[in-house]
């Protein structure tokens, strides 16, 4: 089959132009891509074999993407696959130095397509294969598949949480695995021996940054013996507020002023970020998880 779009599963069949016509439409492309591990802010390396994402939550600070590589579709409909990534790899690998590497940067290399594609599978085996280790995020349960990739390899293995209720984890990670299936990972993982960690964030003011709200997030780190705890705010990329305004208006009407202040007013965030870091440190501490937080 020509590269292109294709029809797989669930997914539409559809042209390189064309819009999904309803809701459970995702169009996915197969690309060819030219470069995969990249450098990174938040590790020495990244790399994302698919570009989009089928989770679509709502705050993604990925969706700045767009403007670099325009779709029809709005984020959370279209996935890119680049189904040369081994390949492109393999060949980076013979001139890079081995280092850390953040899975992944821009997509969650776990998503649906990830299940028939196996991309992100291969390109962990060459990474550990050549002496990288890994920094996984997802907020998929499909990661366990991979379990037999990462056993006794230098990985950790973390999910992303937002908040710990499932309902409005569906309304703002609306194609993610559920909560539940999220913290089974981490069990699953830590019983098979790996090193956990656990992403909380976005955490989104005013719901899940309240201190009750972090000693409940932090209290749910305890009980899974996490051995790393990150905690992120909510990102003013392009794109994200209109996305996020959206979901506040139908949703959460109240708020959509005080979100906006935190993301746009400087001075104003400015107070928002260390009120945050002192907030998140005392209820850490009185969780008694502050020394794993990362």
């Amino acid at each position: 089959m020509p590269h292109g779009a294709r029809q797989l599963g669930l997914f539409r069949q559809t042209d390189q132009h064309a819009r999904p016509k309803h809701s459970g439409t995702l169009v996915v492309r197969e690309v060819v891509c030219r470069s995969l591990l990249n450098r990174c802010e938040i590790d020495d390396y990244s790399f994302n074999c698919y570009t989009g994402c089928a989770h679509g939550c709502v705050y993604c600070y990925a969706r700045y993407i767009q403007r670099f590589h325009p779709h029809a579709e709005p984020w959370g409909r279209f996935v890119d696959v680049k189904v040369n990534a081994p390949q492109v790899l393999a060949r980076q690998l013979r001139r890079l130095p081995p280092g850390s590497v953040f899975t992944c940067s821009a997509c969650d290399g776990w998503q649906p397509v990830e299940r028939e594609y196996r991309l992100t599978r291969r390109c962990c085996e060459l990474l550990l294969e050549a002496g990288f280790r890994l920094n996984i995020l997802t907020k998929s349960d499909l990661v366990l598949r991979d379990l037999d990739v990462f056993r006794n390899r230098p990985v950790y293995l973390g999910v992303t949480i937002t908040t710990a209720s499932e309902e409005p984890a569906r309304l703002w990670e609306p194609g993610a695995a559920p909560v539940e299936a999220r913290l089974e990972v981490l069990r699953a993982a830590r019983a098979a021996g790996l090193r956990t960690a656990v992403m909380f964030g976005p955490l989104l003011p005013l719901l899940s940054d309240t201190p009750e709200a972090l000693e409940s997030l932090f209290a749910l780190a305890r009980r899974l013996r996490v051995d790393r705890i990150w905690t992120d705010t909510l990102n003013p990329r392009p794109r994200v507020w209109a996305s996020v305004q959206r979901l506040l208006q139908s949703r959460y009407p109240r708020l959509r002023e005080a979100y906006r202040r935190i993301l746009f007013d400087r001075r104003h965030r400015a107070a928002y970020c260390r009120e945050l870091k002192e907030r998140v440190q005392r209820a850490a501490a009185r969780v008694g998880v502050a020394e794993r937080l990362g």
